[in-house]
């Protein structure tokens, strides 16, 4: 009998758990005043709306954290039955299964043959890259199943078999090579590759609900084991060591373990259960040991990140609240439209934010695709492909039913009437958000853009990265050592982060990734300038770092002109200080300038031309216009402007679209927009880079790693991280670049220089 503090703690923890699911369907299917009338709940209380707040930060935080969680338990896998096929080679000892017959033998004829023992060393591999994981899996679960070692089973067995069962049931994740060729191979001409994939679909919606149910209920009967007090009849085997084997279950207090044993039964609150678990007991017992620590938070992490599967009452309780008959779509013309001016950071944020909201929105962008431009320095310099940094906005907002997308180029705005003035239409709107983004800026010297082009657009990076290659092809035909010199000098203008990634890259390109492929000139002897006008690189930088990164610069045979202002620049080269630079590749790094939003408005603009917003980011008195990212001039960064980042586009897109939701429910808006600037990062080359967070400042190896996980983590979509890490680690094994394709023949401003 549980005590009266036991049974109001569990009482609390089902009516909280309860409580969770039924809010984060309100802030679902709620939004509006209209929908909370037709079913007859409100979602206006302060404490259902924290609720849905929790609810929806841990699903978002399970749905970003779910894909490594694969590739750890991948890894991890691959590593253990990697080292056991290594000590079983050596000691002759093989997997065996015990017991006689027939088929007994066979099985370990089979493990000790050369092709048994081939494959226990080629499945791990396979499973570790995320490469037909399901195939590799397979026979790795045979061999925990019916196989072992001569020392036996483990108490890791049954977490293996768990583990292994749910790579077959679900599949790889985005971050691997499966997802990679997934939609190649439907599509293509290899016999069975469809009707694979369809049974693989097959097993995932018909066994995945039970697998769930399933390592509910074995969780679930490990916390009730120290409720019955003793183990004897539980017998042995892998089922005996998976109940028996959690020791921490015994830590636990009686009713706490008999609630969450309830609530993991009954599939109510079941993430947030495998959360409360994981703090618990994985990080909390000091009796675990490392392996056990991994195993059980792997565990509970999938329940964490996946939730309960249908076969529960979480499901049950969403669509009872829900609305059958509303579905948010963007073709219902009765709610009102919010247009958003730009695929980029801002634009996708504002766009997300409102997902869930009591409007249509309608994102209009002159490009179909979305662009990770922190890293468009390394389409130019032929690190990467255009395709790893790029995403269809389309595909972005597939699940998205009340956005469409418009493939359009804006010409102008109406704030009297309301309206966006298109190519040959009008765009009506109720609220309008403009994340248009900035250009290049050549600081009234316009008739520059021609020969030194900048970076902003994949356009952009795929003619750098042509005039960077075309440099070198140049050089090599060329016969006079003076013409072949001014192939091989590359100038770029501009010392922020851009030039220096830029730069060093650059250096990188020529000094490693093109050895041995020339035989009239050597690549490494490349002359690359960086020209700053500042007195330093990295400006925002504090003084520390820019020197280090100057050093690191120089390190790379770069000549940095700090102080330097550009007076000139055309075909043949710049004149910077009175001195000329013979150069037939020039690089624009130093200046943007916003998009003509405020020309547009009409409103108040700043230098650049960003237009100037108030606190809640509306432009003058429009109370439904609001502009962010690069577009907007605010000061709401410590009282100082805020930096035109990704980060800070983002917080804005994110920030108007809390507005505009308070504004469709009729609730007060948030208060003024805040910035908060998470660090600044630049990286030199592929060794080192520069980072500053706040107090902490980190240079070298350190900061490339960081800066690294940063750039795969922020960017849009699985499939893009895993093929930047792909391309990543081939160059940085092999030195090799593997984009440096010369294309866009349509580029006249490197064939007329061809020409003379």
């Amino acid at each position: 009998m549980l005590n009266r503090y036991w049974s109001t703690t569990v009482g609390s923890l089902v009516l909280v758990l309860w409580t969770l699911p039924v809010a984060g369907q309100a802030e679902d299917h709620c939004r509006g005043p209209r929908l909370t009338q037709q079913i007859g709940f409100t979602a206006q209380s302060g404490g259902v709306a924290f609720a849905s707040r929790c609810r929806a930060i841990i699903q978002s935080c399970g749905d970003a954290v779910a894909p490594w969680l694969d590739v750890a338990a991948r890894v991890w896998l691959a590593k253990v039955f990697l080292v056991g096929a290594a000590i079983s080679a050596m000691r002759g000892a093989f997997p065996a299964m015990s017991g006689s017959g027939l088929f007994v033998a066979a099985l370990n004829a089979l493990v000790a043959s050369p092709f048994g023992l081939l494959t226990q060393f080629i499945c791990p591999v396979l499973l570790m890259i995320g490469l037909g994981s399901r195939f590799a899996a397979a026979p790795l679960l045979i061999q925990v199943l019916l196989l072992h070692s001569p020392g036996g089973l483990t108490i890791a067995h049954p977490i293996w078999a768990v583990l292994l069962g749910w790579i077959i049931v679900f599949g790889s994740s985005l971050v691997s090579i499966d997802a990679l060729i997934a939609e190649g191979l439907d599509s293509s001409a290899i016999p069975g590759a469809r009707t694979v994939r369809r049974a693989f679909a097959w097993v995932t919606r018909r066994v995945g609900p039970w697998f769930l149910l399933g390592l509910r209920f074995g969780i679930a009967s490990a916390l009730l084991v120290n409720l019955v007090g003793s183990t004897d009849g539980l017998g042995t085997g892998l089922l005996a060591d998976w109940i028996v084997a959690p020791g921490w279950t015994a830590s636990l207090p009686q009713g706490f373990a008999a609630g969450l044993a309830v609530l993991l039964l009954t599939g109510l609150g079941t993430r947030f259960c495998a959360l409360i678990l994981i703090l618990i007991v994985p990080i909390g017992q000091a009796g675990m040991s490392v392996d056990d620590r991994l195993y059980w938070t792997l565990l509970l992490g999938i329940l964490a990140c996946r939730g309960s599967g249908p076969l529960a009452l979480d499901p049950l309780v969403a669509m009872r609240l829900s609305d059958p008959n509303r579905r948010l779509s963007s073709l219902d013309l009765t709610l009102p439209h919010v247009v958003i001016l730009g695929g980029g950071f801002g634009g996708v944020a504002a766009a997300r934010g409102l997902k869930h909201a009591a409007c249509r929105i309608t994102l209009v962008d002159r490009n179909n695709h979305h662009v990770f431009q922190p890293l468009l320095y390394q389409v130019a310099t032929a690190g990467l492909a255009p395709t790893a940094i790029a995403t269809p906005i389309r595909s972005l907002f597939r699940s998205q039913a009340n956005l469409r997308v418009l493939l359009a180029e804006v010409r102008g705005i109406s704030a009297e009437s309301r309206e966006v003035i298109l190519d040959g239409s009008r765009l009506a709107f109720d609220y309008l958000v403009i994340a248009t983004g900035a250009r290049h800026s050549y600081f009234g010297r316009d008739d520059w853009a021609h020969d030194a082009p900048g970076l902003k657009r994949i356009e952009d990076a795929t003619q750098i990265r042509r005039r960077l290659l075309i440099g070198f092809e140049r050089a090599e035909s060329a016969d006079d050592p003076g013409e072949r010199a001014r192939w091989m000098t590359f100038v770029i203008v501009g010392g922020g982060p851009t030039g220096v990634e830029l730069a060093g890259a650059l250096a990188e390109l020529a000094q490693h990734g093109l050895t041995n492929e020339y035989r009239t000139i050597d690549p490494a002897s490349a002359r690359i300038v960086l020209v700053q006008s500042a007195d330093r690189l990295l400006p925002t930088f504090p003084a520390v770092l820019s020197g280090d990164a100057r050093d690191q610069l120089v390190k790379l045979k770069v000549e940095v002109l700090t102080g330097a202002k550009v007076e000139q620049i055309d075909a043949d080269g710049v004149v910077v200080g009175g001195a000329r630079i013979e150069a037939r590749t020039v690089l624009w790094a130093a200046g943007v300038a916003a998009s003509p939003a405020a020309d547009w408005l009409g409103a108040a603009a700043d230098r650049a031309g960003r237009v100037i917003v108030g606190p809640d980011l509306k432009v003058g008195l429009h109370p439904t216009i609001f502009a962010i990212g690069d577009t907007a001039s605010s000061a709401a960064w410590k009282g100082g402007a805020v930096p035109g980042l990704a980060p800070a586009a983002k917080q804005g897109g994110a920030y108007v679209a809390k507005v505009v939701r308070a504004s469709l429910r009729k609730k007060p808006a948030p208060g003024p927009f805040c910035y908060r600037h998470p660090g600044s990062l630049a990286t030199i080359g592929r060794r080192t880079a520069v980072a500053e967070f706040g107090p902490l400042r980190l240079r070298g190896a350190p900061a490339w790693w960081l800066w690294g996980l940063v750039h795969i983590l922020f960017l849009t979509d699985g499939r893009s991280q895993a093929s930047v890490i792909l391309a990543w680690v081939w160059a940085y094994i092999t030195d090799r670049r593997g984009s440096r394709l010369i294309t866009d023949a349509g580029d006249q401003s490197v064939t007329s220089i061809a020409g003379k």
